[in-house]
């Protein structure tokens, strides 16, 4: 039996084969640019390329790759370790000089960003590095200063275009189809400037007419493909915004399954994993506060796990979390607090501070009345005597509500126990 080989992606087709290809990074590509400088001297440092999704720098990785004829290997740090950075610097020993591409290197930990330094250092392997996230926050120092930052941009309007044009023009499947692109506006706004995305929405519609129908591309079409056939997640676009909305209303809605669902969701679009694991903290502290402490604990601990290990490990870590947390009884009794505490500073301003609460570390202030009548809790029996707290003004006011949960119930009983009426809930 015979098998056709698989087609690549039209995005895969389509990507440049040298620097004069590459579309949308004239800063970087053009005649003057530090980089072609340093290909046509053939001195090539180690470099991270930042920027957003489908702009190119794994394709200007390639291209580098290939103008320097040196070994190429490629790694991602979602799926690798120490182990398999330190076997990829032995082949290029091997192989006397290499280039190693590391992407998403902002995902690798200090250790494992440590173990490259060595070897960027001795020349043993020209890195390059590519990322989505800020180099200066994401990759260590040390690591940082032995390479060249160079920032890749969004592709414009009219470079997309060209780029189906091109795609049209020059793909060898593609243009044995007779293709009328009446609308584009459909397929630009959902690729948001990546080029990939694009390309493969493109094919997506391409694909989507029978054989021998008239192809007009309409944006209505686009949306029509896009909605059945592709999950749109765009880190940096509404459905970031939208995903993790229903992510933290799952998990405040205390349904673990959905939360887990919205969590993979993330995960696969390859969402920052400190990024799930800051909203996570928040949440802990907003929805679930004193009805049970110890979420605050759990999520403190899942993120700085994440942070250690990064991806593939992360996902079970943030999933034991999740699940914990939207499993939890829930209060946003602390968080009504602060806020209605806020909102009274703001309304009365900067009141005075009580002369008893005040210190009073000189002998004049001291004679001005400060600290006379304070009453140290310490003192009294069960560590409570009653006093005020509050501004003139404002005394018995009441900010905190405590949640009808079990471990609220304790504090409204102590509050009660302590002070009374004046904390009756």
């Amino acid at each position: 039996m015979f098998h056709t080989p698989a087609i690549p992606p039209l995005a895969e087709r389509m990507r440049p084969r040298n620097i004069d290809e590459l579309l949308g990074q004239a800063h970087l590509t053009g005649n003057t640019s530090a980089l072609r400088k340093s290909l046509t001297a053939g001195n090539v440092p180690s470099m991270i390329l930042w920027g957003p999704p489908g702009v190119g720098k794994t394709t200007l990785a390639s291209i580098v790759a290939n103008h320097t004829h040196l070994p190429f290997f490629t790694l991602s740090a979602i799926s690798a370790g120490v182990k398999e950075v330190r076997e990829a610097i032995e082949k290029a020993k091997v192989a006397g000089k290499a280039i190693l591409f590391i992407d998403e290197i902002h995902r690798f930990n200090k250790s494992q960003q440590d173990a490259l330094l060595n070897a960027v250092e001795k020349g043993i392997i020209t890195l390059i590095g590519a990322t989505t996230e800020n180099p200066s926050f994401e990759v260590n120092g040390a690591l940082l200063s032995r390479c060249q930052v160079y920032t890749l941009k969004s592709l414009q309007e009219d470079e997309l275009i060209r780029l189906l044009q091109r795609a049209m023009q020059e793909d060898t499947y593609i243009k044995q189809r007779t293709i009328q692109l009446k609308e584009t506006a459909a397929l630009l706004n959902l690729s948001g400037g990546d080029a990939r995305k694009l390309l493969n929405l493109f094919e997506l519609v391409v694909n989507s007419f029978a054989p021998g129908e008239e192809m007009r591309v309409t944006d209505a079409l686009v949306m029509d493909v896009a909605q059945r056939k592709v999950v749109i997640y765009d880190k940096s676009g509404e459905q970031h915004y939208d995903v993790i909305s229903a992510f933290i209303k799952s998990i405040r809605g205390s349904d673990p399954n959905a939360a887990v669902y919205w969590l993979a969701r993330m995960i696969e679009g390859g969402e920052d994993v400190k990024f799930i694991a800051r909203r996570l903290l928040i949440l802990a502290s907003e929805d679930i506060g004193n009805a049970n402490p110890n979420a605050l604990l759990m999520a403190t601990n899942c993120f700085q796990a994440v942070t250690m290990i990064g991806y593939p490990e992360s996902d079970i870590i943030l999933s034991q979390t999740v699940v914990y947390l939207a499993s939890s009884p829930k209060s946003n009794a602390s968080y009504m607090a602060i806020r209605e505490a806020q909102a009274l500073v703001r309304e009365k301003g900067s009141m005075p501070v009580p002369l008893h609460l005040r210190n009073a570390p000189t002998k004049f202030m001291k004679n001005q009345g400060y600290g006379k009548g304070y009453k140290y809790a310490h003192d009294f029996e069960g560590n409570f005597t009653p006093q005020e707290y509050f501004p003139q003004g404002l005394e018995n006011t009441k900010l905190y509500e405590p949640g009808h949960n079990a471990r609220e119930h304790e504090l409204r009983r102590s509050l009660k126990n302590w002070w009374g009426d004046k904390y009756d809930y």
